[in-house]
Order: structure tokens, then C-alpha cells, then sequence
């Protein structure tokens, strides 16, 4: 199953962004989807995850402010940013992940182009 990312932009400091992850087969086939990101200079980091069903993980820096669901329907998987600032800057990537023991893993393969989200202050 490949997964595109879209959705990004740039916006202001406080304001909000919902990302899309799309899915070119059946979501409920996956065990896991994270949302990660990378900014300038830095690792990639897992930001929030969810797992079939409705086990979600948040990162500390963004709980509270980010929402992940899931729509099986579509085949798609959603990152609501709200209160944005601008340490969120990045690229933002959706990968299939393992949920494992309460924990996210990425799987191996390549990344996507991801989508690139910039906040001013």
C-alpha cells in the first residue's frame, strides 16, 4: 500500500492545518500509521500515531494541539494541527508503522516526499 501526504502550507503562528495521508489500498490491511516529521538540521521524529482500531500516540510537544484519525472509508489517514507554532515547522511524512508493546515503529522501505509545513511567528 503506498501512502501520499498533502495538505501542508504555510500559516501563522496559532493558526491550524489538517494533513492528509492517502492510502492506494485498503487502510484496514495496516497495522499501524504514524505521522512524522523533520526539521532543517534535525532527526525525524514521530509526532503521532495511530493503530487499527482507535489506539492513538501523541508526542509530547504535541498533545493537546494535534488530533490523528482515520477514515476507512476514504482510505485515509488525517493529522488535525491546531495552535500552531513555529518549532512545528517541518516536513511532515506518513508512514506504515508497527504498533508494538505501546510503542510506534516506521517499517523499513522508503519515505514519501512528505508535505512541507511552515509556521511564522
Amino acid at each position: 500500500v503506498q501512502l501520499v501526504e498533502s495538505g501542508g502550507g504555510l500559516v501563522q503562528s496559532g493558526e491550524s492545518l489538517t494533513l492528509s495521508c492517502s492510502a492506494s489500498g485498503n487502510i484496514r490491511s495496516i497495522n499501524a500509521i504514524g505521522w512524522y516529521r523533520q526539521a532543517p538540521g534535525k532527526e525525524r521524529e514521530l509526532v503521532a500515531a495511530i493503530a487499527s482500531g482507535t489506539m492513538t500516540l501523541y508526542v509530547d510537544s504535541v498533545k493537546g494541539r494535534f488530533t490523528v484519525s482515520r477514515d476507512t472509508v476514504k482510505n485515509a489517514v488525517y493529522l488535525q494541527m491546531n495552535s500552531l507554532k513555529p518549532e512545528d515547522t517541518a516536513v511532515y511524512y506518513c508512514k506504515q508503522s508497527l504498533y508494538y508493546s505501546g510503542s510506534f515503529y516506521p517499517l523499513d522501505g522508503p519515505w514519501g516526499q512528505g508535505t512541507q509545513v511552515t509556521v511564522s511567528s
